[in-house]
């Protein structure tokens, strides 16, 4: 195909082209100038669409639950979105588990569009272009944007810096109940969604959930807690209700919007930066020349990088 023309492409994503949609989101996802100057093009400082970032640990049933809010969304005449966030092979970087096999259902749905993305090693439980990808569909018309994460542990929370509300799911058995509750993870969700709850131990999960809420930092809103089965149906309606319910109004969204595009900003600074940095030292020495010199004991990593940082135009210390 012939080279990727960006603004062309943010044509057919408005235009709500499916085609173009996907070929966008590989273009967010591969990075570089081209996706700089797509989500310039297609950028809203004001969406009307609202992105909900469901995490947990895995095997808590979040692709089993994204499902059933797709079918729910569709039921209301909505055009869901998803971005399901999967482990990255270590050698292709692509994803491995293929979370769309879970919501397969909706798989030939034009209302519908699910993207599995690789996470490519990024430790907070997202891919690094989670962001871009949901900015993406909602430019798209799809609305709300759904982003399932790899999974939540003390450095997988920053689904909250990328969506407007959080749903954390749980679910007993796991073994780590207490320690995810030490690690502060209760405080990034904006509903806690007790899932699987035909299981044995719910009662002592919801015990352990609830208590530890008593201690959510002071100004924080307390986060609603909602118990369901999606193998059975217990308790779904209540869920749909109470995420419908924040979606509409729940949330301080000028607020959440704001904490977004600040995080946006340093993302895109520090991307760039590291970009321009690496291009400066691939000119002035050429990387294994520099590899080559630092273990030769003619430099150091340190002295290298001061002088990259001279050649940007700050004075070195």
């Amino acid at each position: 195909m012939s080279a990727i023309d960006p603004v062309h492409l943010a044509g057919l994503v408005r235009r709500g082209d499916l085609r173009g949609l996907a070929r966008a989101l590989t273009v967010v996802e591969n990075g570089g100038p081209e996706a700089s100057v797509l989500m310039h093009k297609l950028y809203d400082p004001s969406p009307a669409s609202r992105s909900v970032g469901l995490t947990g640990p895995p095997g808590a049933g979040k692709s089993s639950l994204a499902d059933v809010l797709i079918a729910h969304w569709k039921s209301r005449g909505r055009r869901p979105g998803v971005i399901a966030v999967d482990p990255s092979s270590p050698f292709s970087g692509g994803a491995i588990l293929g979370d769309r096999l879970r919501m397969q259902r909706h798989a030939c749905d034009p209302d519908v569009f699910i993207r599995s993305m690789g996470s490519r090693g990024h430790i907070g439980g997202l891919a690094s272009s989670t962001a871009q990808a949901a900015e993406v569909l909602a430019a798209g018309g799809f609305d709300p944007v759904l982003i399932e994460t790899v999974g939540v542990g003390q450095g997988e929370i920053e689904v909250v810096s990328v969506a407007d509300l959080t749903v954390l799911v749980l679910v007993p058995g796991l073994g780590d109940d207490v320690q995810m509750m030490k690690a502060g993870i209760m405080e990034i969700g904006d509903l806690i969604v007790l899932n699987k709850a035909d299981r044995p131990g719910m009662d002592q999960l919801e015990t352990v959930v609830r208590a530890s809420l008593e201690f959510v930092q002071e100004g924080r809103p307390v986060p609603q807690v909602v118990k369901c089965s999606v193998a059975t149906g217990e308790g779904l309606e209540d869920l749909f209700s109470k995420l419908d319910d924040l979606l509409s109004s729940g949330r301080d969204f000028e607020a959440v919007r704001r904490g977004r595009v600040r995080e946006n900003l340093l993302r895109v600074a520090a991307e760039q930066g590291t970009r321009f940095a690496l291009e400066l030292l691939e000119r002035s020495y050429g990387i294994e020349k520099a590899v080559d010199m630092v273990l030769a004991g003619e430099t150091t990593p340190y002295e290298i990088g001061e002088r990259i940082a001279a050649l940007s135009g700050r004075a070195p210390v």
